[in-house]
């Protein structure tokens, strides 16, 4: 008997091995859609695919090629997405859009994004909150 039951939990694992890869896969070519490439993540596939139909828009909204007072626009546009993100995913979202920057943050457990879209480098993250003692 357990024999059999050696076989059926390797059987169990591959199979659910092959869902992975295929879910994986499905991911992948969704970001392909949207022409966005993750660089580092800490957060669930949901709110990943969120933020990028957010960042997808608002790339989309804006008609002709950016100058700077557009790429400023943008990138207020960009933090309505973040309060936005506060209002569904709690408070202290940050957001960092720009062609080439560097970073150094600390975030939240499960709060932190980082990928292109076009040529754009979008850097999304969460920070913990503390209540103020009076």
């Amino acid at each position: 008997m357990e024999g059999a039951e050696l076989e059926l939990e390797r059987r169990s694992k591959f199979l659910s091995s092959l869902i992975e890869k295929k879910k994986a896969k499905e991911h992948q070519e969704q970001h392909s859609k949207l022409n966005v490439r993750v660089r580092a993540a800490d957060m669930s596939v949901l709110l990943q695919d969120r933020a990028f139909r957010c960042a997808r828009d608002q790339l989309d909204s804006m008609p002709g090629k950016l100058d700077s007072k557009r790429l400023a626009l943008a990138l207020k546009k960009f933090l309505l997405v973040c309060q936005e993100f506060d209002a569904a995913y709690g408070p202290a979202w940050h957001c960092i859009v720009g062609t080439s920057f560097g970073s150094y943050v600390t975030h939240s457990t499960g709060g932190f994004l980082y990928f292109s879209i076009d040529k754009f480098y979008i850097l999304l993250f969460r920070t913990a909150v503390e209540p103020l003692d009076r």
